[in-house]
């Protein structure tokens, strides 16, 4: 029906977007084999960061990505994968997580089915400040901790909570009902992929259901909100920039 008629729950506003599967368009990058990639967010929507969705072919494949200023966050979604970068090599299945940082180069060797989202982002240095380690690990091992006293949306933080990086990744989760409990504004940038679980969002002055599988971009200063609904929790992966001053 949506083909017949030009339907999507994508949109794409000046601040804010929504990226629904039924649009995903791979791109073909060079050295990339049994691999396809999604790019969702990027600096040509307006984000400072890029969001990719990394799907592997019948046999599993490699995708790989060079040496320089971004570093990476990469979280599996489904399947297993092989991480590799200059003197790391770690093999994580679905909820692994692992933060490569910049200058290294990263070949993923993903398994048949393998579903990988990954945070591409230019490292902001700062003087007298060493960079920030690889670290890895999984989501199961990490409790999510009540917002706000709120024991019905809890949070997962990932990545230490340390100056060295420039970023944060985060799962909130939250019970059929449960809401972010007032219209956040804030400095900091979200890519998000809605992992299960359905609800509304938020997005300025706009209002969209969402479910699985889609990504949200929410620029600074964006007004947001979420509220679960449905019979089952809804969970979200979600980066946002911190420690840096603007």
């Amino acid at each position: 029906m949506s083909e017949l008629f030009g339907l999507t729950r994508t949109r794409v506003a000046m601040r804010h977007a929504l990226i629904a599967l039924d649009g995903h368009v791979p791109s073909a990058f060079p050295g990339w084999d049994g691999a396809d990639a999604y790019v969702l967010l990027s600096p040509a929507i307006g984000a400072e960061i890029s969001q990719l969705l990394v799907c592997y072919q019948t046999g599993g494949g490699t995708a790989w990505f060079p040496a320089g200023e971004y570093e990476h966050v990469i979280y599996i979604e489904k399947g297993d994968c092989r991480v590799v970068w200059d003197d790391g090599d770690v093999t994580l299945g679905a909820g692994g997580f692992v933060f490569v940082p910049s200058e290294n180069v990263l070949a993923l060797h993903g398994s048949e089915n393998t579903r990988l989202t990954i945070f591409r982002k230019i490292y902001e240095p700062v003087d007298n400040l060493e960079a920030p380690p690889a670290v890895h690990g999984h989501a199961a091992d990490i409790p999510g901790e009540p917002f706000l006293g709120n024991d019905k949306a809890r949070l997962q933080t990932l990545l230490p909570v340390d100056s060295r990086y420039d970023l944060a990744v985060n799962i909130f989760t939250y019970q059929p009902g449960a809401t972010l409990p007032f219209v956040e504004t804030h400095i900091m940038e979200h890519g998000l992929l809605m992992l299960s679980g359905q609800g509304v969002y938020r997005l300025e002055e706009s209002y969209y259901p969402v479910k699985a599988g889609d990504a949200i971009w929410m620029a600074p200063y964006c007004p947001q909100w979420f509220v679960a609904m449905g019979d089952e929790p809804a969970s979200y992966l979600y980066y946002k920039d911190v420690h840096r001053l603007p």
